[in-house]
């Protein structure tokens, strides 16, 4: 064999070597990785075990805690407890009782026969069941009129007074306005002094609201202790929520809209639960300015005009030797069915803003 033919059998010897050991090595890295995946596998697995125990034992810990909680036996009352528990309760039936006894026995007057009413045998239930009251009450030439003015008026006026205080409201709350503490002034001024109810029906008569739908909503649209009860309420709010509304490109009535009034709800609902009660019971302007506009007088007025005449019927029957059992209705039928039509949408509003009111309680009970 010639030198050169064993050096290229020794390179092809080396060549062989090389890959071997190459191959060698991939092994080793293969199974190193294999080694490596194999123990992390084994961590992650260990870790999800023992979260998994871990919430395990915190779900039996509540559950423990919440079982705990339920089986607590309750305290012994002593003798002061249980004599406090039976007066507050006795006490409270009592309330109840003074509370609802007017109502349910004005109720059942006017569902009385006249006869019995006038016995006044009357109290929780009525005697001989009609509804002859209210057949009177409704069949009057006005009374539908009436009640179709005293709803708009309350809805119109509600609204609109609510909205014209709430803004106004809005204004003298800010401290950046310059005027705030003069304007509030003013308006306390006229909680005290009026013009009189001359100068009032003569500037009624110059704006030639007499005669109209609106003499009714406009002149008491605005009330200074309506503003100043929702000025205070706006001052509670944090100011922070205004100052981060601007940073945001807020304007002030977007402020006003979104972030102000969503917070007032409590105390608008209380604002427009007043101001409902006062339109729905408001009688004395529909004698100044629209006495003889049947179309635009008042449910109130109308009722009392048929009172008035009852009054007069029963005066005039009892000097002439009659008795008043000869009418079908009596006048106290009469005076209980009026007071229950016009008490019963006033008690049918409240409970949609009763959970207003206990809203703006909670509210009251947190300090920021």
């Amino acid at each position: 064999m010639s030198d050169k033919e064993k050096i290229n059998e020794n390179e092809v010897l080396e060549n062989e070597v090389k890959e071997n050991v190459s191959k060698d090595d991939a092994l080793e890295k293969a199974r190193e990785a294999r080694k490596a995946m194999a123990a992390r596998s084994a961590a992650v697995k260990e870790v999800a075990e023992k979260a998994s125990a871990d919430d395990v034992v915190v779900s039996n810990g509540e559950a423990a805690v919440h079982e705990i909680k339920f089986k607590k036996p309750r305290a012994k009352m002593n003798g002061w407890d249980w004599a406090f528990v039976i007066c507050n309760t006795i006490f409270l039936i009592c309330f109840c009782i003074v509370t609802l006894y007017p109502v349910l026995n004005t109720a059942a007057y006017s569902f009385t026969d006249g006869r019995e009413a006038i016995l006044k045998n009357v109290h929780l239930l009525p005697k001989k069941f009609t509804t002859a009251a209210y057949e009177q009450v409704f069949e009057m030439p006005g009374i539908r009129w009436g009640l179709l003015t005293t709803v708009g008026r309350t809805a119109i006026g509600s609204i609109l007074s609510l909205a014209a205080n709430a803004l106004l409201a809005f204004i003298i709350s800010r401290k950046k306005f310059l005027f705030r503490n003069g304007l509030s002034l003013f308006w306390v001024i006229t909680m005290y002094a009026s013009g009189g109810l001359i100068p009032t029906i003569y500037l009624m008569t110059k704006l030639h609201f007499v005669g109209t739908f609106w003499v009714y909503v406009i002149p008491g649209m605005v009330s200074a202790f309506n503003i100043l009860v929702l000025r205070t309420f706006m001052d509670g709010i944090p100011e922070s929520y205004e100052e981060s509304a601007q940073l945001d490109g807020a304007g002030y009535m977007t402020i006003f809209a979104k972030i102000i009034s969503p917070l007032c709800k409590p105390v608008y609902a209380t604002i427009f639960l007043f101001v409902a009660v006062g339109h729905w019971n408001s009688w004395f302007d529909a004698l100044i300015y629209n006495k003889f506009n049947i179309k635009l007088t008042t449910l109130q007025y109308e009722l009392q005009k048929l009172l008035a005449s009852l009054t007069q019927k029963t005066g005039s029957a009892d000097s002439g030797g009659k008795t008043t059992t000869q009418s079908p209705t009596t006048s106290i039928q009469v005076r209980s069915a009026a007071t229950i039509a016009t008490m019963l949408p006033i008690i049918c509003l409240y409970p949609f803003l009763q959970r207003y009111f206990v809203t703006g309680i909670q509210l009251g009970g947190v300090k920021e």
